[in-house]
C-alpha cells in the first residue's frame, strides 16, 4: 500500500520501517529526492510515480 496521507506515510516510516525522522535523515532524503537526475530518484519515480515522489518531498519538508 502506498501511503496517501502524511500520517499514513509517517506511520509507515516510523513504526513499520523503524526509522527516526530526524533532521539529518530528512535532509539526506531531500538531497536525493529533489535531484531528478539521481538514479535512486529515477527508480523511486519508476516504482511509485512522480505524484508520490512530490508527496514524499512535501512530507519530508513538514518534519
Amino acid at each position: 500500500m502506498i501511503p496517501q496521507t502524511f500520517e499514513e506515510w509517517k506511520n509507515c516510516i516510523v513504526n513499520d520501517c523503524k526509522i527516526n525522522l530526524t533532521k539529518a535523515f530528512t535532509q539526506s532524503r531531500l538531497n536525493v529526492y529533489e535531484n531528478k537526475n539521481n538514479s535512486e530518484t529515477r527508480k523511486f519515480i519508476e516504482l511509485y510515480g512522480e505524484e508520490h515522489l512530490n508527496n514524499v518531498i512535501y512530507w519530508l519538508k513538514k518534519i
